[in-house]
């Protein structure tokens, strides 16, 4: 499995609420129709009060795909190339990190009591799970 990775950056003329719902309710949309593509992710900035470091970016995408050859099919696809157009909506295009990766996982979540049921699997990675399947 591999992911490709963009950091963006909203346009100025955009609020960050203006932002955030075209990125999520038209944007995301329009990406999950990518062919091939396993998983879509978009992370949100939060502003953390107290916090000196201003943000380099807005948001971050993450698309995962089975290997290469399925990335390189879906960079072919129309639905890229639509996707690729409407970036020009809403993202700076002059502040973008663009990388593709293989995750190699350190940590995993921990199980955590869940009610009545016991010890369980927290969301997250029950997520993963059947994800993975």
């Amino acid at each position: 499995m591999i992911k490709l990775v963009y950091c963006i950056t909203k346009k100025a003329d955009l609020t960050d609420e203006e932002f955030f719902r075209y990125w999520e309710n038209v944007h995301g949309p329009i990406g999950a129709r990518i062919p091939r593509l396993r998983r879509l992710v978009q992370s949100h900035r939060l502003t953390v009060p107290g916090d000196r470091h201003r943000p380099d970016y807005d948001g971050m995408a993450e698309l995962w795909f089975d290997d290469r050859e399925a990335l390189r099919a879906a960079r072919q696809s129309p639905e890229w190339k639509t996707s690729t157009e409407d970036e020009e909506n809403f993202i700076d295009h002059n502040k973008v990190a663009y990388f593709v990766a293989e995750e190699h996982v350190i940590r995993r979540a921990e199980a955590k009591l869940v009610g009545d049921r016991g010890w369980g699997v927290p969301p997250q990675l029950e997520m993963e799970r059947a994800f993975v399947r």
